[in-house]
């Protein structure tokens, strides 16, 4: 069922519900009304015989208002009424015995219930009951009559009453039918407007293209529920348009880095293959060439897989020690160059993150300081804060590459010189903003680069021995201003 029909729908069960209670309220309401007045009058009659008076003694044989002798438990024709039709408007008086026996009765004989003989049995009390005789609905009231020690019995015919309310039922009939035909119609009416943005909305969203085009553009009079989805659903897309459009370039960046590898290793294959007519030492060479190609292919290959896997943190996320993952990865490079001097001066911190990520990251960090140290240059590593500072005495970065230092596939142009994908800061951010931190490059004063990275607030042990959160580090900049010297990568 659409949602218009569902709210035409409910709102006829709403107003057919409520028509409903005001029916059966007005019903019952107009019923009560008539049986209380019905009852008001048998009481009236019943009290001529409960309390009589000289006034209400005949010595002929009467009406109603004639009264028993006290003491009497014989049939007594002063209890005969005139005769008159069964429900009329005289009604019908019976007297009964405590015992249930009827003793008198003006007409027909009104049935004797349970209720009459507790009272007999009690002695007292009183008591209403309708039934039927003859066809005909009666409304009987029931008292007992302690001087002459028996039941009184009052009848009048709710004939007249019945009719009022089968007059009622069908206006009542008629105003829930009505009800709920119009309350159908208003709900269409009042749902076809309502979702009438919506059903903008939704036919601008199915025309959504390739290129993600936000399709929520909303009149003037939409409801604010309406923009806050329209909202909603641009941020949406906006937010899958962006990472669309990452994915893209990191595809075609990729695509593009690795084409020249793998050139250059198709060729020194081939000619491999005919490497037995090349001299031993250019053997050697083109073999040490080939294992090269090989290493920077694969290296470009994990940190395009390393990038795919986007910003978020992983699940397996754990406390690290931060100034252990920099000393190891300072030992690694030292292997590497061996005539550089590292400066070391690093607090214990721990942080909350992926040892694997975030391990790759300073890794990254300081072979980048590695790459552009001068021979037998110191390079300086700090961990203070929870915030890890490298910088090298190299010759900086250049004004128009400083913006650009975390792109990805960025390089500067004497960079192109060197080995590498340029992915390799990319993946320091990506690593620091996936565990809530934050990086930045500068040019160092003095000379040479400075980067800092930070891989959110460190952890502090409590008295319980777990680990928590310490006081959130300031927000700093992705890229600081800082002087350019003449030239640098990125």
């Amino acid at each position: 069922m659409s949602l218009r029909r569902r709210i035409a729908a409910a709102a006829a069960a709403a107003v057919a519900a409520v028509a409903a209670a005001v029916a059966l309220t007005g019903y019952l309401t107009t019923r009560s009304h008539l049986v209380g007045e019905v009852r008001t009058e048998l009481r009236a009659r019943a009290a001529a015989f409960l309390q009589p008076h000289p006034g209400n003694r005949q010595d002929e044989a009467g009406g109603p208002g004639q009264a028993q002798p006290r003491g009497g438990a014989q049939p007594d024709e002063e209890f005969q009424p005139p005769p008159a039709p069964l429900g009329g408007a005289q009604g019908i008086l019976q007297v009964v015995s405590p015992s249930g026996q009827v003793l008198h009765s003006s007409g027909a004989r009104l049935p004797v219930t349970a209720a009459v003989r507790r009272i007999g049995r009690r002695r007292a009390g009183s008591a209403f009951y309708d039934c039927r005789v003859n066809g005909t609905h009666l409304e009987v009231y029931a008292a007992w009559d302690g001087p002459d020690q028996h039941i009184v019995l009052v009848a009048l015919s709710l004939a007249d009453d019945d009719a009022v309310l089968r007059g009622l039922l069908l206006p009542y009939g008629a105003l829930i039918g009505g009800g709920i035909v119009l309350a159908a119609l208003l709900g269409l009416a009042i749902s076809r407007s309502a979702l009438r943005p919506i059903e903008r909305f939704v036919a601008r969203t199915e025309r959504v293209t390739s290129e993600l085009e936000r399709p929520s553009r909303l009149e003037e009079g939409d409801a604010v529920e309406l923009r806050r989805l329209a909202a909603s659903f641009n941020h949406t897309l906006e937010a899958l348009e962006r990472s669309i459009e990452a994915q893209r370039h990191l595809i075609a960046d990729a695509s593009h880095e690795l084409r020249t590898p793998i050139a250059a290793l198709r060729s020194n294959i081939q000619i491999f293959l005919e490497a037995d007519r090349l001299p031993p030492e250019e053997r050697e060479g083109l073999q040490a060439s080939i294992l090269a190609e090989l290493d920077e292919l694969t290296q470009i290959v994990a940190d395009v897989l390393e990038l795919a896997r986007g910003s978020s943190p992983d699940l397996h996320a754990e406390p690290v020690e931060l100034d252990t993952i920099v000393r190891e990865a300072v030992e690694r490079t030292q292997r590497r160059a061996p005539d550089l001097a590292f400066e070391l001066d690093l607090e214990p911190t721990l942080i909350h993150g992926v040892p694997e990520r975030v391990g790759r990251a300073v890794t990254n960090v300081i072979d980048n300081a590695r790459k552009w140290s001068p021979a037998a240059g110191p390079v300086e590593v700090r961990l203070h804060d929870g915030t890890l500072s490298v910088r090298d005495h190299g010759p900086g970065f250049a004004a128009r590459d400083l913006p650009h230092v975390f792109d990805r596939f960025y390089r500067a142009d004497q960079a192109r010189r060197m080995p590498g994908s340029g992915l390799g800061l990319a993946i320091v951010k990506q690593a620091a903003e996936a565990h809530g931190g934050w990086v930045e490059a500068a040019n160092a004063p003095g000379g040479g680069a400075v980067v800092r990275v930070n891989f959110g607030p460190p952890l502090t042990l409590g008295a319980d021995g777990r680990s928590r959160p310490a006081a959130p580090a300031r927000t700093r900049r992705s890229h600081a201003p800082a002087p350019a010297p003449p030239g640098r990568r990125g």
